[in-house]
Order: C-alpha cells, then structure tokens, then sequence
C-alpha cells in the first residue's frame, strides 16, 4: 500500500513562496524603507543615464558619474522629505502619487528658474522631463508590482475587479462628495470587503462630475440608484452634518433594505483616522427625534472639581458614567462604591487607564470600595474616613421584573438602602447629596419604580430639616445601551436572525443616552438648593415597536409581517411582564412642573411626608420581609405613593 503525499510540489512551492513573503513583510519599516530608497535612487541614476541618452541620440557613456550620481539623488531625497517612504507598500493609494508628481513638477519648475541663469548646469533643457517622467512610470509601476506580487505570494486576490472577488464584496454608495468622501474612497480602494460604486451628493453643481473615476449623483435619486446599482450599503462621509439632516437622510432610507455606516467626527478626520475601521454603525440617536444642549461647564465644576466625591452603585450604566465624567472634572478624590465585584473591578481599572493617559489627572486618588448600601456602619466610616464631600446615590435595583418577584429585597435596597446613605452623608456633613430616580417612581403599577419613589420622599424628609447637606434627586427615564435596554437586546436578536421580541404594540417610552444623563445629573446638583426633584427632558416618547423596526432597517435587512411575508426579521409581542406600565410618566401632575436654567432640566414640586412617618416604616421593613408579607408592602406604596396601582 503506497501512501499519498499531501505535500505537493504545487503545495510546496505555494508554501516557500508564502514564507518569503512573510519574511519581507516581517523586516523591521527602516530596513524595507532603507531597501525601496536604495532601489529607487539606482533606477533613478539608470533613468539619468537614458534621458541623457535619448537626448544625444547616442548612448553616453562620457556623461560625469558624479553628477549624474548627484543629480539622480535630488528627487529620491526629495521623495523621502515629502513621507513618501512611510507609506506601507500593499496598501498603495493613488494619492500617494498624487504627491509625487507635485514634488517633480516643483523639481522641474526649480531646474528651469536654474537653468536660466546661464552657465549653472549643462544639462539640456529637455532631459529633466524626460529623466522624471521615466523615474514616475518606474515608481508608480514597481509600487503596483511590489504590491500585487506580495498579494500573490500571500495567496491573496490580486485584481478587484474580478469576477469572484466583486462577488464577495458589498456594493457601497458613499453619501458626500466631499474631502470626507474622497479619504473613504481610498480608504476603500484596496478594500476585500467593499467595493464603492458611486457617490451620491446634496450639492445639484457635482452631478454628473467623477470622484477618482466614480460618478456622482444627486442625493434625490439615491433610492432608484440602490436598486439599479444593487447597492447593499450606505456610507455617510458627512461628519459635519447636523443631526436633524442625517436623520432626514437615514428617514429616506428606512423603506429599503440596506445598511447604513456613518464617519466618525471631524477630530477623527483631521487626524487621518479614516479608513475602513473607523466606519460604524449609525448611533439610533440618529434615528430619534432627540437634541441635545451644550453642558455648563461651571455647573459639572460646581460640586466636582478639588472635592472628595463619592458614587454608590460605580459598577452600574450610569453609576460607571458619572465615574468617567467625574474624573474628567478634576476632583481630589474619587471613591467607588459597588455592591459587584467584577462590575468594581471592571471601571476601576478603566479609570486607572484613563488616568494613566492624562498626566495632569495623576494626583486624584481612586479608591474601589466593596458594600452595600444597606450597611450603614460601613457607610459612615468611609464618608468620615474619606471626608467626602459630594455623593451620588446610584445604586439601586432597577430591573422591573427582577423586583417584582424579589419585592422586598427591591424595597429594602433602594429605599431602606437611600435612608442609610442620606443619613450617613448628614451626619457626616456631606455638601452635596443626589439620588439618581427614575420616571418608573411616578404613578407606578410595580414594586421597582414605587420603591424608587419612597426613595425619592425620603430625601425630600431628609431636606425639610434644613440639614447642612444639600439634597435632591434628578429622575428621567431610559437610557440607550444600559443594562436591560432594548437597544441591546434588539441588537442581539438581530445578528441571531430574529425574531425581535416587543411586549405590547403600543408601548412606549423616553431615550437618552447614558453619557448625557450622567452628564444632566451632574448639573441638576448643582442647580440644587435643598430637596428638588428634577425631571431631565426625555423630548418626545418612542414605540418601542418603531425603533424596533428602525434598528431592523438600519441593518440593512426587512421586517417581516403580513405585507412583506417574504421578510427578513418578524416582530412578535410578548405581552407586558409584571408591573410593566404602556406609558412612562416624568411627573406625577400636569401643573405641578417649572423651568430652571437649564433647558433640558425641570423642577418637579411633589407632596412629601414627615421623615419620622417613613421612618417608622423603614424601621418595620426586615420583620415583615422575614415574614414575606408582600400584602404589607404594597398597602405602604398605596399610602406613600401617589398613583401606585399594583399589577
């Protein structure tokens, strides 16, 4: 029995070949920089010798070795001066010899001005145009050759525009003609995974013209352009652009099935950080009907900057947040408090990072403390010990479901566990106390957002003593990305092929992204007098079925449903979990609501109850948890809260 031999000489000299490769391109950059000048200058010298040549008419062989050598060298320093060599060799770009050229036209220029003067140089007038146009041919065909024969060797497709590789490759139209789109474009140029077959642009005086031999059309024919060019991706080169017209660009595309990827800022532009891995996806931001104000830098200072601040709950979304805006505004100190291990750990050591990448931020001192808000021993020792100056109360348990089957353990955390840390902070002479609430406090049909609520008059009872501790709490709703958000969730379902679970057709509810929740928290404190609820500005509420549908368009796929049976992703309705309300609430009344300085903070004016009546309260929590006498709990929502409705 003869066995087979696997390796093949094809397969053998496939491999040899692909380890020369490998070995090139594993050379340090100075020596493959120092290997290309070394070829360049000797082609360059060769060039020389020929135009010389071409110019007599005879081959020259009496031309002086030195000066040709010394002219030779002028345009290949000249190549090394403008960054020429930089560049990586397989990823060659037209623009690189865009610059070239520039450099030999100002060479040339420079020659004539010289040669003007008589007797400076003998050499004939015509021999630098031929000698560079020679050198340029050279320099651009060895680039390409360089390149293809490194793709070759690698194993790798050499020529885009074949059949198979155009095949395996998305179709993209890139929105704006501008500078923006030309860097995407050859950024894009060498992509496997893209290939772009217009541009579309808003400016009517571009139609018709040629970006690097793609055709620009008018943005209003975008839509019949994707059909007839098959298009299956979007790019918006448009990072100037205000977020009212994305979202009109991105609302005229929600009808076809194809993805959409933005630029990232101008900052990121102008530092050449354009390329194929700087695209992402759109933010759904851009989709909701949401703007945001410029923050008051003298409000984030305000309670910050030189003091020791304190985040309980600094492992959760906003908790996290108010930690990386915090530390930006210079405190002193910055103490997190988390209940969660590996959730301290996490933003511990991505603080630590930051800080080590700000030097001016070295002197602040991070403290990643492990407790719970409910041990108020703990509580008292480290707001003495740490001589803290600002709080912000961020723990809390906020998953509806979650608190409705754990009812007293929600209640006891976030009401009983506020108590703790608002009396702590009193006595203690803590400046600046801030709970963070939510809009599920008002009116509420569940155990989470009526506990938030006793919370909330919690503080109020603290702030009626007139205490030397400023307290108020700052309630709003959603946050995008946080966890437990649909946004996530509907991402994941989406990569999984659906279906998108929605629990009802008709809920709604408010969005705003964590940072600037984090980033309004921080100013609301500092508008603070004493025991003002603040309501953020959510702006208009959003069916969640809707974003559900806009989330499935932006990837590029159809939603599947009675019209469009032949759909991508299908919506199904769950129905509503426990204690889950269709409609979220900021106040609980009408008239009841008044400006601040702020545009996007409101100060709500709610009914309070005596402390020494919730105390009393508070006081009986853990005998009748030990007794699990949910009937109790709900009868103290009914008589505290106002609007409570258990489900």
């Amino acid at each position: 029995m003869i066995e087979s031999d696997n390796h093949s000489p094809k397969s053998s000299h496939h491999h040899a070949a692909n380890s020369v490769a490998e070995s090139l391109l594993s050379l340090p950059r100075p020596a493959k920089q120092a290997i290309l000048f070394i070829g360049d200058y000797a082609l360059s010298i060769v060039c020389l010798f020929l135009a010389l040549s071409l110019r007599q008419g005879v081959l020259d062989v009496n031309a002086s070795p030195v000066l040709v050598a010394f002219y030779a060298f002028i345009p290949v320093a000249g190549l090394y001066l403008i960054g020429f060599y930089r560049g990586v060799t397989r990823i060659f770009f037209e623009s690189d010899m865009r610059r070239v050229l520039l450099l030999f036209v100002v060479i040339i220029l420079a020659y004539t001005c010289v040669y003007l003067l008589e007797g400076i140089t003998s050499i004939p007038r015509s021999v630098p145009l031929l000698y560079l146009f020679m050198l340029f041919i050279w320099l651009w065909g060895s680039r390409l050759f360089l390149r293809d024969l490194l793709l070759r060797l690698q194993g790798k497709p050499v020529y885009q525009d074949s059949q198979a590789v155009a095949q395996a490759r998305d179709k993209v139209i890139i929105y704006g003609a501008g500078a923006s789109g030309t860097l995407l474009l050859e950024a894009l140029q060498d992509s496997p995974r893209y290939e772009v077959v217009a541009f579309v642009d808003d400016d009517s005086r571009l139609t018709s013209g040629h970006i690097l031999g793609k055709k620009i059309y008018l943005a209003d024919d975008i839509k019949s352009l994707i059909n007839e060019l098959q298009a299956e991706q979007v790019f918006l080169a448009m990072p100037s652009v205000s977020r009212q017209r994305r979202r009109e660009i991105i609302d005229n595309l929600t009808a076809i099935s194809v993805k959409i990827k933005q630029l990232p800022s101008l900052q990121d532009i102008a530092e050449g950080k354009v390329s194929v891995s700087t695209m992402r996806r759109v933010d759904i931001l851009d989709v909701l009907d949401r703007q945001t104000v410029e923050p008051d830098e003298k409000l984030l200072a305000k309670n910050i900057t030189g003091k020791n601040v304190l985040v309980t709950g600094a492992g959760g979304s906003i908790g996290s947040e108010l930690c990386r805006q915090i530390i930006k505004h210079q405190p002193s100190c910055l103490v997190l408090y988390e209940l969660s291990e590996y959730a301290l750990y996490a933003i511990h050591q991505e603080l630590l990072a930051w800080q080590q990448q700000h030097p001016e931020s070295q002197h602040i001192e991070i403290f990643a403390l492990l407790g719970n808000v409910t041990n108020a021993d703990r509580l008292h020792k480290i707001f003495n010990l740490h001589h803290i100056q600002t709080v912000y109360h961020a723990a809390a348990y906020k998953h509806v479901p979650i608190v409705e089957f754990n009812p007293f353990e929600g209640a006891i955390n976030n009401a009983k566990g506020t108590y703790h840390c608002v009396k702590a902070a009193i006595e203690a002479q803590v400046e600046t106390f801030v709970l963070i609430s939510t809009d599920k406090a008002v009116r509420p049909t569940n155990i989470m957002g009526a506990s938030k609520r006793l919370a909330e008059l919690v503080c109020q009872g603290f702030a009626a003593q007139n205490s030397n501790t400023t307290i108020s709490m700052v309630r709003f709703g959603n946050v995008l990305g946080s966890s437990g958000s649909v946004v996530p969730l509907f991402t994941k379902q989406i990569a999984q092929g659906g279906p998108i679970t929605v629990t009802h057709p008709d809920v709604t509810r408010y969005f705003m992204t964590i940072p600037e929740a984090a980033n309004l928290v921080i100013q609301a404190g500092a508008m603070a007098q004493g025991g003002e609820v603040f309501v953020l500005d959510m702006g208009d509420p959003v069916k969640i079925v809707d974003l559900a549908r806009r989330m499935i368009h932006l990837s590029g796929y159809q939603v599947k449903d009675d019209e469009h049976p032949n759909g991508d992703i299908e919506i199904v309705y769950s129905g509503l979990r426990p204690g889950e309300k269709l409609y979220e609430e900021l106040i609980i009344g009408d008239d009841n609501v008044e400006p601040t300085q702020h545009p996007l903070i409101m100060q709500a004016r709610e009914h309070s109850f005596a402390l020494a009546e919730i105390e009393a309260t508070l006081d009986e929590l853990n005998v009748r948890s030990q007794q699990h006498d949910v009937a109790w709990l709900k009868q103290q929502f009914m008589h505290y809260v106002e609007g409570y409705k258990p489900s």
